[in-house]
C-alpha cells in the first residue's frame, strides 16, 4: 500500500461508475434507431445529425452559469439540444427532438456500469483509515439513484450532492465543506476524478492533491493552465 492522504474525495460519474464518456458512439447508435423518421438513411446522414447535436450540447455546457442550472436537470437539457441541433439543419421538430432526446437519456441510464475496480479500490482505502467522500454535481433524485444501485452509500463517510448541497464543483466551498465533514484539512486531502476543471484546478486552489482519472487516455488539455498532481488510468492505482 502506497502512502495514503488522511482523507480522499470522489467524483461520481465517469469516475466511479462509467456514465456520460464516450458520448459519440452512443448518439451514433441511438440516431440509427431513429434514422427514418430523420430521413437519415446514410451513414454520412446520421453524423451530420450527431455533429449537429452534440454542437449545440459543446455550446450549452460551454456557459457557465447555464452549466449550473441544467446540472440539475440533465435530460431537460438533453432536449433543448437535440431541437437546437435539429433546427440548425433546417428540420425544427420538436416533438421528435424530445423522442430523442428522452430516447438517449434512457439509454444512457440503461449503460450505466460500475468500473470493475471501484468497490475493491473504495474498500481497500477505507479498510486503510482514510477518510472519504463522494462529492458529485447533479440532481439528489438522480444522483442518490446511481448511489443506491451500485451500492456506494455505506462505504463512505459523507456524500455530497450539488442539488442537495447547494452548490456545485468547482465552486471552492463545496470542496470546503466536504473537508470540514472529513475533519481535515486541504493538505492532507487527494481529489479524484475525470473532470480537469473540477478535480484538478480547483481542489489544487485550495491546497488539495489533485488526481485525475483518464481512463480513456485523452491526455491533459491542450488548454490547461494547471498541471494534475497525478494521472491514474485505473482506480486501483490508488493503492498498488
Amino acid at each position: 500500500m502506497p502512502v495514503l492522504p488522511r482523507a480522499i474525495l470522489f467524483d461520481l460519474d465517469d469516475t466511479l461508475i462509467r456514465a456520460y464518456a464516450q458520448p459519440e458512439e452512443a448518439w451514433t447508435r441511438l440516431l440509427n434507431v431513429f434514422a427514418a423518421h430523420l430521413d437519415a438513411h446514410e451513414p454520412a446522414a446520421i453524423e451530420r445529425v450527431r455533429a449537429a447535436v452534440m454542437e449545440e450540447a459543446r455550446a450549452f455546457w460551454s456557459d457557465p452559469l447555464a452549466a449550473a442550472k441544467w446540472r440539475l436537470d440533465i435530460p431537460g437539457a438533453r432536449r433543448l439540444s437535440v431541437r437546437r441541433g435539429l433546427a440548425r439543419l433546417g428540420r425544427p421538430d420538436d416533438a421528435l427532438a424530445d423522442r430523442i432526446a428522452d430516447s438517449f437519456t434512457e439509454l444512457r441510464r440503461q449503460e450505466y456500469r460500475l468500473y470493475p475496480d471501484a468497490h475493491a479500490t473504495v474498500d481497500a482505502l477505507r479498510d486503510a483509515g482514510v477518510r472519504l467522500a463522494l462529492v458529485t454535481n447533479g440532481a439528489g433524485v438522480t444522483q442518490r439513484a446511481k448511489i443506491e444501485r451500485f451500492e456506494l452509500a455505506h462505504r463512505f463517510h459523507h456524500i455530497q450532492i450539488e442539488g442537495e448541497f447547494g452548490q456545485g464543483k468547482p465552486e471552492l466551498a463545496v470542496y470546503r465543506h466536504a473537508l470540514e465533514r472529513l475533519g481535515v484539512d486541504a493538505a492532507d486531502a487527494w481529489m479524484v476524478g475525470d473532470n480537469f476543471e473540477w478535480e484538478v484546478v480547483a481542489p489544487q486552489a485550495l491546497g488539495m492533491c489533485g488526481i485525475w482519472y483518464d481512463p480513456f487516455e485523452a491526455g491533459v488539455p491542450v488548454q490547461a493552465t494547471a498541471k494534475p498532481t497525478r494521472i491514474i488510468k485505473r482506480l486501483a492505482e490508488l493503492v498498488e
